[in-house]
This record gives structure tokens, C-alpha cells and sequence, in this order.
């Protein structure tokens, strides 16, 4: 049976290769050069997440990947003052609203946008107007869903992290539970008019059962594939990412969707 929702995207983020950069200084190694050696390897989008402690990616960075890629931005950013005003500077094809905390090693859980309705619907307006896709990092929860559909976000990601924690972790029954929940909200968000991506600690081994959802229309992979390239290169890892995505929409929907 043919996927009447399309080709399954892969977006990489490059974050990590700024963090190996800060950690010693210099210029080396270039995120631009990763994400263009990504776009090579297959990817069909770019992301990068500037924190307000810059720990990763800086302002030079997105200023940089703005100007030179040729595949889609996605902008992660925190709901403040500052990143909307660097979003509306840049217009990247996409910004993705993430929860963010100084002390977090990684964003941890998803963004509370039904205690923040009428704040958030206000600061995503002129990123809307100003003609990003506005996307919302939340849990699969129903609540969580709905707000973002009220608040008028086009896109949802949901957050993978607990799901592909307990399939590192061996636990079969919480990871059938989180993995039934992505695959509900998935459905429940495409039946609201939201598009469906989906990212957050997702491997090689848990990337088929997320990729088989007809509804996720955008896996948005990161740590994994820098990590990997230390092994294997970041051609190979992300070429060996985008084979597991796509045996995974023809397992499920026929060969030829991918």
C-alpha cells in the first residue's frame, strides 16, 4: 500500500560539531562544513539550536548556515525576546520552539504549551507572518497537542527521548508504552491539520518503529550521527541513517515510497 503522506525527511543537526569546536577553540571544526557534507550525504534539512548560553552553535554559525545552505534551516530556539528577534533577522525556512534551561545538559521533556497558550500564540505571530514554519517540541500528549494546534503552530515534533531511553535501557514494557503514545499523538495531530516530525535520542536501533508512522512526515537527528561519524564518518553515518528510514517506509507502505 502506497504512503499517501510522501517521503519521509531527514533533518540533521549539527549542533555537536560546534561543541567539539568550543571545546578547544578555533574555528575547527565548522558546523557549515558538516551540514553541507550532510546535505551531500542526503540530508533534507538542516537544524541547529542556539542556546542562550551559546554553549554549541553562535550567532556567527546561523549566520553562516542562513547564507550558504540549500536545503531548509530549522532554527531551535528558546521563546524569548532575543532568538525572535534573531529568527526574524535570518527568516529561516523553519523555527522550532524547544523548552531551555541554563543547567540542562540536553533539552530535557517537551514544551508546556497548554500553561503558555496565549504567550506563545503571540511570540510564534510574527515568526508565522514573517513566513517560517513554526514548529512545536512537546511530548506525545493529547493536551500538549491540541494547544499547539490552537495556538495556530503548523508543525508538532514530538519528543522521542523517553522511548529510545527505554530501548537502550532494556525495558521492553515502558518502551512499547512511550512508542504506543508517539504513535497516537502522531495520528491525532495529523487528524488536527499539524504536520508531525519527530526527534530526540533516536539510533539505529530505534529509528525503524518512529519511521514506520505514516504521519511522521521529518525525523530530526543529531547527537547519534555526530557521535557515530567519530567511527564510521558523517557521509557513511547519515547515508546509513537514511537506509534504515527508508527500509522502514517500504516495510510498511510498499517499495518505492521512500
Amino acid at each position: 500500500m502506497d504512503n499517501p503522506l510522501g517521503r519521509l525527511r531527514l533533518g540533521v543537526n549539527i549542533d555537536h560539531v560546534a561543541t567539539v569546536r568550543n571545546a578547544r577553540g578555533g574555528a575547527y571544526p565548522d558546523p557549515l562544513r558538516a551540514a553541507l557534507l550532510a546535505e551531500k550525504a542526503g540530508a533534507d534539512g538542516i537544524t541547529a539550536h542556539l542556546r542562550e548560553d551559546r554553549r554549541h552553535i553562535t550567532d556567527p554559525d546561523i549566520e553562516r548556515l542562513a547564507k550558504n545552505l540549500t536545503v531548509p534551516l530549522n532554527f531551535e530556539m528558546a521563546a524569548t525576546p532575543e532568538m525572535q528577534a534573531i529568527a526574524l533577522r535570518h527568516v529561516p525556512h523553519a523555527v522550532c520552539i524547544v523548552p531551555e534551561k541554563r543547567e540542562e545538559k540536553t533539552t530535557e521533556g517537551g514544551l508546556e504549551v497548554a500553561k503558555q497558550e496565549n504567550q506563545l500564540a503571540h511570540f510564534i505571530a510574527p515568526l508565522r507572518d514573517a513566513g517560517c514554519r513554526v514548529s512545536m517540541f512537546i511530548a506525545a500528549d493529547m493536551k500538549q497537542v491540541e494547544a499547539s494546534a490552537r495556538i495556530g503552530a503548523q508543525v508538532v515534533e514530538l519528543h522521542t527521548g523517553a522511548y529510545c531511553d527505554a530501548v537502550t535501557e532494556g525495558d521492553r514494557s515502558a518502551a512499547d508504552r512511550e512508542l504506543a503514545a508517539l504513535r497516537d499523538m502522531s495520528a491525532y495531530a495529523h487528524e488536527l491539520g499539524l504536520e508531525v516530525h519527530a526527534g530526540h535520542g533516536i539510533t539505529y536501533d530505534t529509528v525503524k518503529p518512529i519511521a514506520a508512522f505514516p504521519e511522521v512526515m521529518e525525523l530530526n537527528i543529531g547527537h547519534f550521527l555526530i557521535g557515530e561519524a567519530i567511527f564510521s564518518g558523517l557521509d557513511s553515518a547519515i547515508r546509513r541513517m537514511r537506509a534504515l528510514m527508508d527500509e522502514a517506509r517500504n516495510e510498511a507502505f510498499g517499495e518505492g515510497v521512500a
